[in-house]
């Protein structure tokens, strides 16, 4: 289970550092590999292996015919790269989904359960604000009566 957020900071060369706490969940299961890539939010989603196959096998399954549904495979799978930690538990992304995501220097990488979402810092900023402006905060029909 993947949690929290962690600000991290991206080389040059778009290596990026996963938390020690991370590695080995991440990489679990998927002989060392991970899955990074796009998603229509403009972030970039950093899947363990395993948990990517059934993803993927589902996306694949579906008509590419149906134009919505060709456009988010090219997205989501057209780009996505099995990748692997390097000896200092860093991953390389790569820079067609650097330049997707709008990634520069600073990054967030945050958990959402099952995998990560990955943000450059100041649009998961702007994605806070926006949540935090409670004026025009709509709650969907599914989180109606929920309760933390």
């Amino acid at each position: 289970m993947f949690r929290g957020a962690t600000q991290l900071s991206m080389d040059a060369k778009g290596r990026l550092a996963v938390p020690a706490k991370h590695r080995d969940a991440l990489t679990a299961g998927g002989a060392g590999e991970v899955v990074l890539t796009a998603h229509p939010h403009r972030c970039l989603i950093l899947y363990p292996k395993e948990a990517w196959t059934p993803i993927e096998a589902k996306l694949t399954s579906l008509s590419s015919f149906n134009p919505q549904i060709s456009a988010i495979q090219r997205m989501i799978v057209g780009q996505a790269d099995v990748l692997s930690l390097d000896g200092a538990g860093r991953l390389l992304v790569s820079a067609v989904l650097r330049k997707f995501a709008k990634l520069d220097k600073e990054v967030m990488l945050v958990g959402q359960g099952s995998h990560f979402e990955l943000w450059d810092v100041m649009a998961w900023d702007q994605q806070l604000e926006k949540l935090m402006d409670t004026e025009h905060l709509v709650v969907p029909q599914e989180l109606e009566g929920f309760s933390l």
